[in-house]
């Protein structure tokens, strides 16, 4: 009702329907005002007690550091610390006193001790190795065919810029997400390289196709694998928003970007083969994987537990938080324990877990939880009967938080080949990490022809 009608012009009964419908607007509007103050009211959240990363969780203000000599005595730093000497320096220089510099005595060497020990650090000039090839060819004589002379593997016709240029450019654009016009400035700069920003594009749609055989090896792996865990997270494509997922253990990792954030995209990894484990949050596509057992990540309970309890749960919150608390414990213990001694303790959780789920909340996020809790029990402690499964999905996340950073530094991708090979950079990286390689190693063992990112056996 916008205007308020003519009061003396209504009847009796008019006005009874007019209070009414008054009256109605003023009980939504206080429903609304209670919703809204209880909003305010609500705890917010952050990386303590939900899925927000750190980057966007409130930060307090940190105390003010310390002036005056207590400050300048902090920055001379410890007694004997410092960067250790090189095991084999290129060269050394001996400094030996000739002369007293006060009296101009001279000075024998025996006479002399080592005063200090230490280290200066060069880099020498970088500068591309360029080789001329020279390959001739004509016309046989004899029999007329047309013949040229072959090169060197490596010097083939074709892009100028070699396997090196292409193990650093790969490394420096998807290690350090470094733009084109960025690392086109980069090389020139600092290597001396002249190469323009087209030239970068073609260097590493090459790259892509020489990383496929990678990748295929990766999934090979993957499809064997026993135990899987998964996670997701955003990504741009060409405007649009898309899906990165990972799937990993201890052995491989593989990034896939794609469209969609449903199931099918698991089925689409995985084609025919079911794992024994899997390893995920609560989200919907991930609870429809096709392994025999699931493990829910346990970090993610604990977070959502903090809310509950911050949001004013008192009941179940505060107890399950505790369960999940002593699974970690007893985790942490567990290769420690005797096998009789892990079943008692595995009795004495399910006992605390049966106590937690009888209690009755009232406050809507425990009354959450606990419904949510009464559905997966049986997946919240597998790894207490299996050591080889981990309690959290920490692992895919910590997989995925390069690809964020490459997100945010970026803003995505432009086209869907640009797409698949950082999935398939990612895929080599973090699988060469697995193998104890570093970024660079794992790269350059990735496209290095008659290599495996694996090692035997």
């Amino acid at each position: 009702m916008d205007q308020l009608p003519a009061l003396d012009r209504l009847s009796g009964s008019e006005k009874d329907v007019l209070i009414q419908v008054l009256w109605a607007e003023v009980q939504a509007l206080k429903a609304r005002i209670a919703q809204l103050e209880a909003q305010l009211q609500a705890p917010r959240k952050g990386s303590h007690n939900s899925s927000v990363p750190p980057s966007r969780s409130p930060k307090a203000s940190k105390p003010e550091a310390k002036s005056g000599r207590g400050r300048r005595k902090a920055s001379l730093g410890r007694a004997g610390g410092g960067r250790p000497l090189h095991p084999d320096p290129d060269q050394t220089v001996i400094a030996q006193v000739k002369m007293c510099a006060y009296c101009g005595q001279e000075v024998a060497v025996d006479a002399q001790k080592l005063h200090a020990l230490y280290d200066k650090i060069e880099i020498p000039p970088v500068l591309p190795v360029v080789t001329r090839v020279r390959q001739y060819g004509g016309q046989c004589s004899q029999c007329g065919q047309l013949y040229v002379a072959p090169v060197p593997v490596g010097l083939e016709p074709g892009s100028p810029y070699g396997t090196s240029v292409e193990k650093l450019v790969t490394y420096l654009r998807y290690g350090h997400a470094i733009s084109y016009q960025r690392l086109s400035g980069l090389l020139g700069q600092v290597f001396g390289l002249a190469i323009s920003e087209g030239a970068l594009a073609n260097l590493l749609q090459r790259v892509k196709l020489r990383l496929d055989d990678r990748v295929a090896e990766i999934l090979g792996r993957l499809r064997r694998s026993r135990l899987i865990c998964s996670d997701e997270t955003g990504a741009r494509v060409k405007g649009q928003n898309q899906w990165e997922w990972v799937f990993q253990n201890d052995q491989v990792c593989l990034h896939v970007i794609r469209p969609s954030r449903g199931h099918r995209v698991i089925e689409e990894v995985l084609g025919e083969h079911r794992p024994q484990v899997w390893v995920s949050d609560l989200y919907s596509a991930q609870r429809q994987h096709p392994a025999v057992q699931w493990q829910v990540c346990l970090a993610h309970q604990l977070r959502d537990c903090q809310f509950a309890i911050e949001a004013g749960d008192r009941v179940f919150a505060p107890v399950m938080k505790r369960v999940l608390l002593r699974a970690f414990e007893i985790h942490q213990r567990q290769g420690r324990l005797a096998e009789s001694t892990l079943y008692q303790y595995r009795c004495e959780l399910e006992r605390r877990l049966e106590y937690c789920l009888a209690l009755t909340p009232t406050q809507r996020d425990g009354v959450r939880l606990k419904k949510r809790y009464l559905g997966i029990r049986d997946n919240l402690f597998l790894f207490l009967e299996d050591a080889t499964v981990p309690p959290t999905n920490n692992s895919s996340e910590r997989a995925l938080r390069l690809s964020t950073v490459f997100r945010k530094v970026t803003n995505g991708f432009r086209s869907e080949w640009g797409r698949d090979l950082f999935g398939a950079v990612r895929s080599v990286v973090n699988t060469g990490q697995r193998q104890g390689l570093s970024q660079f190693q794992a790269i350059q063992r990735a496209l290095s022809p008659a290599s495996s990112l694996f090692y035997p056996g």
